[in-house]
């Protein structure tokens, strides 16, 4: 039986003694899960106490009051994020602190409870953290257990994550039994983020599908002769949405038709990936420039962003699994940290190689070399 800690934070002893009680006799169990979960409560009165346990001990996921007396909810999330502690954080709140709650959840929270919460709601919670929290430690074994628990991994966080998120379902029965009121624009901002997961979960989705199939190495391949110029506008034709939306100007530079021997399918992955990376992590009225040429016996595909760039420590991890930089301008822009670790693993099957340069807050080219051998 495997065991997580848990902190209930809350002033109210109503409140702590009951997550305690919901808590005591429950277990988290999954078909794909090696062991059942349950939990270890911990209670703390104050945001003070919170702290000064979070110091002294580990936790693997905070229940976290808004309002507290003293230090506010608010001030232990940002203790956590500062200090980046690994737990998982779920706000409690009451229905007329809602906005603020959408904002923690903005801040790092990973979700919110409303109070007051029945047993099953709050066991509904904790086991979909529960989920996450296993799914996570599979990534950690990764990097020392071979292919074969890379690809279980995968495969399961697939099936799981085509599944409705269990917040969006919360924000729907909300607006199902109308708590904020009857308008729909009382409900934009828990429309916005159910939308913002729903992307985010799709692209995951995708990315982890390319990722397994190529780890596995049963993803078919078809080799041909393949014009790049014509795949790079077809690709940049598909983020036309989402480049006006952002006010993001996407420019071609092709000086030749370029005809090269790949895969087409994996190329427009290639592609995909760099021209969304340069739209998302642009800034807003920015612009994208992507140009295509030869260079000795090489292709050459050049991507440049005028975005928010990155420093130089970050540009080591960018092509590792499941490596996202974290900062204070990449906290709300969604992404599997996948894309640019399968772009390496395309470029490695065909002996290129990918190049970057970056400066924080002025943009990022992204340069791929191509070979043209045997082409």
């Amino acid at each position: 039986m495997g065991k997580l800690r848990l902190l209930v934070v809350d002033d109210e002893p109503g409140i702590r003694s009951g997550v305690l009680r919901i808590l005591e006799n429950f277990s988290v169990s999954y078909p794909f899960m090696d062991e059942d979960f349950d939990f270890d409560v911990v209670e703390a009165p104050t945001g003070e106490d919170a702290i000064d346990l979070l110091t002294k001990h580990d936790f693997d996921i905070v229940l976290l009051d808004n309002k507290l007396p003293g230090i506010q909810g608010i001030e232990v999330l940002e203790y956590i994020n500062n200090k980046q502690l690994d737990v998982v954080v779920v706000m409690i709140t009451s229905y007329a602190s809602l906005d603020l709650a959408v904002k923690a959840t903005r801040k790092g929270a990973y979700d919110f409870v409303p109070k007051p919460f029945t047993p099953k709601e709050l066991r509904a919670t904790i086991e979909t953290i529960t989920k996450q929290l296993f799914l996570r430690r599979m990534t950690q074994k990764l990097n020392v257990e071979g292919r074969q628990i890379r690809f279980q991994f995968l495969s399961v966080l697939s099936h799981e994550l085509k599944a409705p998120l269990n917040a969006i379902e919360g924000y729907l029965k909300m607006m199902q039994e109308k708590k904020l009121g009857e308008y729909i624009a009382d409900y934009m901002e828990i429309i916005d983020r159910s939308l913002f997961r729903v992307q985010g979960m799709r692209n995951l989705i995708l990315d982890m599908l390319d990722f397994t199939r190529i780890e596995s190495g049963k993803k078919s391949r078809n080799i041909e002769s393949i014009m790049l110029c014509e795949i790079a506008q077809q690709c940049i034709d598909s983020f036309q949405p989402l480049s006006i939306q952002k006010g993001i100007d996407i420019y071609l530079n092709c000086g030749a038709k370029l005809p090269i021997k790949a895969d087409r399918k994996e190329i427009e992955i290639v592609l995909n990936n760099l021209i969304s990376n340069a739209i998302k992590y642009n800034k807003e009225g920015g612009r994208v420039d992507l140009s295509l040429g030869i260079e000795g016996n090489h292709a050459v595909i050049r991507v440049d962003d005028t975005g928010i760039g990155m420093k130089a420590e970050d540009v080591d991890k960018l092509f590792e699994d499941f490596v996202r930089i974290k900062t204070e301008e990449t906290k709300n822009i969604s992404g599997s940290g996948l894309g640019l670790s399968i772009v390496k693993k395309i470029l490695d099957m065909y002996e290129a190689r990918i190049m970057v340069e970056s400066t924080p807050g002025q943009g990022s080219s992204f340069i791929v070399y191509f070979p043209l051998d045997n082409q």
